[in-house]
């Protein structure tokens, strides 16, 4: 038999599927099912026969003589198993189910032993067919390396195993194939299907110097495409490392079942013990017995959760640890990054603001010669603007990036700057004056030889589903939202009032780590949403943390508890809602599974229930809670 246990139901060595093995552990499990199904049919066949020959006969003899071998094919897997657990010192559900079959075959009730094994055989194999939806995503997830890379060398192609790829190499990927490693493309123009990484069902064209990742399939053009990380470093190698390490994670609930599940089976086979002493009745401790095998209550935890990671990972929503999705059903604050997570995250020149008689070819020169070092969103809108213009910025010596401040450096040994007004008010000795209509923008402000010499403004734009989504997120009980950015307090302010949200602006990446900390002391449970970049303190300090548009970003997977693959804003309320699912999923299934084990075993011990009834009702019960956890899969359907 499969075992069932508290660590997921018909456990399967996800860690070895990520790391190559995938077909071999698939049809690993394909050939167990199939062996248990020959069995059943097999022990069916015997069963059906001893009744037959019953009837045919006239006499149990002939009965028994079928019976017994059909009791000796089904029971002997669930007596190797409860053998292997006590061997291994461990107390499970199949030790009750084994003790009812031996006692039941001891008596000679050979029908009755072989009807035990036969149902437990039965709906073992119903719950794996039952959570083989909710396997299915994550499997195909964990599939989806290819297995070969064509590489190009010179005027030739060459197919090499997927695992001999490295940084540097260059390959040809055709159309239909998947793409052997994250990189970027060289030449070529074509639609890539991502749907496997962002979970977005939409194809997205990739031009020279767009960004690929492992996984995803080409589908239109030829590519080629410089490899920029080892396999091992891939984005899709990091998903299926994500999603191992979730499966083997526990909740508090699970660790809860495991601590007490060991004291189980001695309680339940002393009352057994003792209703057998008093009645002598060998039929009411059987019945006990099964009734009391603890299945429903070991998959209540693991069934729901594998099917609220499948319907997460379907939309490019990656859970590290399941232990997320039980803190984010407390979430009372949530803390949101501005630029790239509430906006739009591209900045474009809005207007250029001259002093002391320069034009604005000289500002933009400076600042693009100083920011085409820089990653900051400002930088790539300066570098955008100057391109538009043909101007091509020097190269300075000396440069120095201030992370919240601005970068500096030289040209001829003339001082250069460009950053915050205060840190260019630092540089320049100067005061700056912020003119009126520069209010609601941010600023870029430029010096040259310790003296301001203009302003560059940009505009960035909030996402157009943004202010939905945080409706959406009150209704669902989050009593606070707030935005904290290191912008202006005019712009900051002017995105928050049409958000509907709190703000707190010209906040430094460290002091939005302070922030979220002092939100928590004062008795909130904070989720941090960002980008994982340089909101990476502040996603580390939050209560949960999640990082949005994360796909190629090492930062953004390391530092976060769930992580986006996407920047769809709707993930985060599919992320509340979920949440509260799967509490409430696993408390219906604990509180079904206990009293129903409770009123059954109280009526066993009565007398009411036979050993035959007893295994179509365990079975009944097992089928209930696999079929109620797997409704989670439909949570967020209305997204793809």
């Amino acid at each position: 038999m499969c075992r069932v246990d508290c660590e997921g139901a018909f456990s399967i060595d996800l860690h070895a599927m990520a790391h190559g093995f995938v077909k071999q552990m698939l049809e690993n499990e394909s050939r167990r099912f199939h062996l248990q199904v020959i069995t059943c049919l097999m022990g069916g066949f015997f069963l059906f026969n001893s009744y037959l020959a019953s009837f045919l006969f006239d006499k149990s003899e002939y009965g028994d003589f079928c019976a017994l071998p059909a009791a000796l094919f089904l029971g002997t897997p669930l007596v190797f198993h409860a053998l292997k657990d006590l061997w291994d010192q461990r107390l499970e559900m199949n030790e009750l189910a084994a003790l009812s079959f031996i006692a039941s075959f001891s008596t000679g009730e050979y029908r009755v032993a072989a009807f035990i094994a036969l149902f437990m055989i039965v709906s073992t194999l119903i719950e794996y067919r039952s959570q083989l939806g909710a396997r299915k995503n994550l499997e195909a997830l964990l599939r989806l390396s290819p297995s070969l890379a064509r590489i190009k060398s010179g005027n030739s192609i060459e197919e090499i195993d997927i695992s001999r790829l490295k940084a540097g190499d260059i390959v040809q990927v055709r159309p239909g194939d998947r793409i052997p490693g994250d990189g970027v493309v060289c030449e070529g123009f074509s639609t890539v299907n991502e749907a496997t990484i962002t979970g977005e069902s939409i194809p997205v064209e990739k031009n020279i110097n767009d960004s690929v990742y492992s996984g995803t399939i080409n589908l239109s053009g030829i590519l080629i495409i410089r490899i920029t990380a080892d396999g091992d470093d891939s984005t899709l190698s990091k998903i299926q490392e994500m999603i191992v390490q979730a499966e083997q994670s526990k909740t508090p609930v699970m660790r809860l079942i495991n601590t007490y599940i060991a004291w189980y089976t001695p309680v339940i086979l002393m009352l057994a013990g003792i209703v057998l002493f008093f009645t002598r009745d060998l039929d009411r401790a059987i019945s006990m017995l099964i009734i009391a095998c603890p299945c429903t209550i070991l998959l209540s935890s693991p069934t729901a959760l594998i099917s609220a990671l499948s319907a997460a990972a379907r939309l490019g929503v990656i859970i590290k640890n399941v232990v997320s999705l039980e803190i984010a059903d407390k979430i009372t604050t949530i803390v949101f990054d501005k630029t790239g997570t509430l906006t739009t995250g591209i900045l474009a020149v809005k207007d250029i603001h001259l002093e002391n008689g320069v034009d604005e070819h000289e500002v933009l020169n400076i600042a693009a010669g100083l920011e085409q070092y820089s990653s900051h969103p400002v930088a790539k809108a300066v570098i955008d603007e100057s391109s538009r213009r043909n101007i091509i910025g020097a190269k300075p010596e000396n440069f120095e990036e201030r992370p919240g401040f601005g970068v500096k450096g030289a040209i001829n040994n003339v001082p250069l700057a460009v950053g915050r007004r205060e840190w260019i008010e630092e540089q320049t000795a100067q005061k700056i004056a912020v003119t009126e209509n520069g209010k609601g923008t941010s600023r870029l402000y430029v010096s040259r030889n310790n003296e301001f010499i203009g302003t560059i403004e940009f505009s960035d734009y909030v996402k157009p589903e943004a202010g939905s989504i945080i409706t959406e997120l009150k209704k669902e009980k989050i009593a606070k939202i707030i935005m904290l950015t290191g912008d202006h307090k005019e712009p900051a302010e002017r995105v928050a009032a049409q958000l509907g949200c709190e703000v707190k602006a010209e906040v430094l990446p460290y002091e939005k780590m302070t922030t979220v900390m002092d939100i928590k002391r004062e008795g909130d449970t904070v989720a941090v949403v960002g980008d994982g970049v340089n909101d990476a303190p502040a996603l580390a300090a939050g209560d949960l943390s999640i990082a949005m548009g994360a796909a190629g970003s090492d930062v953004a997977i390391h530092s976060a508890s769930i992580v986006l693959m996407n920047d769809n804003l709707n993930r985060i309320p599919f992320i509340m809602r979920l949440s509260h699912r799967v509490t409430y999923t696993i408390r219906q299934n604990l509180v079904f599974s206990i009293l129903y084990i409770l009123t059954l075993f109280a009526l066993s011990a009565g007398g009411f229930i036979s050993p035959v009834l007893a295994v179509i009702l365990h079975t009944f019960s097992s089928v209930f809670v696999v079929f109620n956890s797997a409704r989670l899969l439909r949570v967020g359907e209305e997204l793809t």
